[in-house]
């Protein structure tokens, strides 16, 4: 134990373990395969990169994506431990000189991608290797029942085979039902019993659902916030496309990433985003698998994604650091067609569509539900918790607008249209429209007619659509759905019911601090010298903590987490000279 945690400190500079780190690294010395579940940001890379530096062998780690393994290369390898990738960026001349350095025990972990398993002629090169410790990250993509199921990951059981007894394996992931652990467990041979699950729940992330107009609400949020470094992900490249150019117009610093640029832009565009150049990445789920960005402070789901798996990983890229972030879903009931679509358009069997449209619905019910967001999640992970006093439901009680008026004007239009139209040819005729449709049905001459002009349209769908959410008008099957209104529908319009709306608040995430912002640039300034990015020197809460502390030596900065005497030599001197010249 003091062995480990000396180090713990040494390289990581952290001066104690997180929940489930020494349990899983305990196991993994003892010769124990182990499955560790731990949510993103948790420490899950440490529970493998300790136990390779404490073993005398190699690590073998299976990681899914190439950007993830060149990001942890680079992070060990700036805290001075001995790292490699082999993936398809390299060619042959290269695979040979690293798989020579980890024969010769030049190196400690060796990452692979799942893909080069197939290969037989690489599964001969690892048998001339002194492998201790295979972990497989991601480990949710090996069962067919996780929302990221990799063929490729099927043949890891296969290669465990080949490798010498000696060999222990841990598999980790941050999202996995019951029904996906139990899978892995089986897959790799992992006994119930070593199955550590630190729960799901993120202290510092703060989950919101809003409904409000989302182009509007963007901008406010974006300009509040400015400065700090986010994700908007939408489901499909022309959303991504029209927010891009719509924040660009208004002079946001964001980006762009999606399977329609070229592979030269999508990585100019990652490293910008890495490297604190650009503060938004506007993105498909193609991005983020891989990016340990630790200084994201919010994700923002501009359109619903097809799960809760994905949904809480992709929002899990918020506040790696640990310090409080926001993960916010922009909900629309229309949104949920595009990802019925794809499912439609799946080349899935009518099993694997069911179970898809299943994991839709609980997702469109986490856009729809009163009680605490957080709890919801955690219960659809199986672990049961109470109310976390931080995301919008538990928060909105004390911000309920009364719109009923407003509600009123709309579902009279309704009636008065007879039931037979969608939300924008209502939004229209409220609004005073004088388009060709509404005067063709001589809506102009209904007394609801322009009774809401002061509203726009975007202002007025959005209320619409969460009329809908709420039940008080139901719509239609079919692309375009026709309203009616439901029995609570009519009981508001009788003025038997009241509607209360909650307000989005846009707030600011973080604090004006002087000499944090100063840090922040010394911290860039040091990035750009070393070609690396800004977090890969110092996370933000390390910063932060630097900020509050003011370490005056290198003993006291020591001190610091995250300081460990890698960082200490090559930085100390910089950021203490900078701290004194503040005080």
């Amino acid at each position: 134990m003091e062995n480990l945690l000396t180090l713990l400190e040494k390289t990581f500079g952290y001066t104690s373990f997180r929940p489930g780190q020494l349990n899983i690294i305990e196991k993994i010395l003892a010769k124990e395969p182990v499955l560790g579940i731990m949510p993103t940001g948790g420490g899950k890379s440490i529970c493998y990169q300790l136990p390779a530096l404490a073993l005398p062998g190699v690590t073998l780690v299976v990681s899914p994506l190439i950007a993830l393994m060149k990001d942890q290369v680079d992070s060990l390898q700036e805290m001075g431990v001995p790292a490699a990738f082999i993936n398809s960026s390299l060619n042959y001349q290269e695979v040979q000189n690293r798989m020579r350095q980890a024969r010769n025990g030049e190196l400690k972990l060796l990452y692979v991608a799942p893909e080069r398993l197939e290969s037989e002629s690489f599964q001969l090169l690892l048998e001339s290797l002194p492998i201790d410790l295979v972990a497989i990250d991601e480990a949710h993509c090996i069962s067919q029942w996780g929302h990221d199921f990799r063929p490729s990951y099927l043949r890891i059981p296969e290669l465990l085979q080949g490798l010498p007894k000696t060999a222990t394996v841990v598999a980790l992931t941050a999202t996995a039902t019951p029904k996906v652990a139990e899978d892995i467990c089986q897959l790799l041979a992992i006994s119930p019993n070593n199955r550590v699950q630190t729960g799901f729940a993120r202290e510092n992330l703060a989950f919101q659902v809003v409904k409000e107009p989302k182009d509007i609400y963007l901008r406010e949020y974006l300009k509040l916030n400015s400065g700090q470094s986010g994700i908007i992900y939408a489901a499909t490249r022309k959303e991504v496309d029209r927010l891009y150019y719509i924040l660009k117009d208004a002079k946001f610093s964001v980006g762009r990433y999606h399977g329609g640029l070229s592979e030269k832009e999508r990585t100019a565009n990652q490293e910008a985003f890495l490297f604190d150049d650009i503060q938004v990445m506007i993105a498909t789920n193609a991005f983020g698998m891989g990016i340990n960005k630790s200084n994201v402070r919010f994700v923002i789901h501009d359109q619903i994604p097809g799960n809760l798996e994905s949904y809480y990983q992709e929002a899990g890229r918020a506040g790696r650091d640990g310090l409080p972030s926001e993960a916010i879903l922009l909900f629309a009931p229309q949104d949920l067609q595009v990802q019925k679509f794809f499912i439609d358009q799946s080349q899935g069997t009518t099993e694997y569509q069911q179970q898809e449209y299943l994991k839709l619905r609980e997702m469109e019910q986490y856009g729809h539900t009163q009680n605490c967001l957080q709890k919801y999640i955690l219960h659809y992970f199986g672990e049961e918790s109470g109310d976390c006093g931080r995301c919008s439901n538990c928060l909105d009680q004390r911000e309920k607008v009364d719109v009923t008026l407003e509600a009123q004007k709309i579902l009279s239009c309704i009636k008065r249209m007879g039931e037979r139209f969608g939300k924008a040819l209502v939004a229209q005729v409220l609004n005073g429209s004088k388009n060709q449709k509404v005067l063709q049905w001589h809506f102009e001459e209904l007394s609801t007619y322009g009774l809401m002009k002061d509203w726009s349209q975007k202002d007025l769908t959005q209320l619409i659509d969460y009329l809908s959410a709420e039940g008080y008008l139901v719509a239609s099957d079919g692309q375009f759905p026709v309203l009616k209104l439901s029995e609570s529908g009519v009981s508001v319009l009788k003025g038997q019911q009241k509607v209360y709306r909650r307000q989005a608040q846009v707030k600011q995430l973080v604090a004006d601090d002087a000499l944090f912002e100063a840090l922040r640039g010394l911290r860039s300034d040091l990035a750009q010298q070393q070609k690396l990015p800004p977090y890969m020197i110092f996370s933000d809460k390390t910063l932060q903590e630097m900020a509050e502390k003011q370490p005056q030596n290198s003993l006291e900065f020591l001190a610091i987490n995250g300081v460990g005497q890698n960082k200490l030599d090559k930085y100390g001197a910089d950021f203490i000279a900078l701290i004194n010249e503040s005080a």
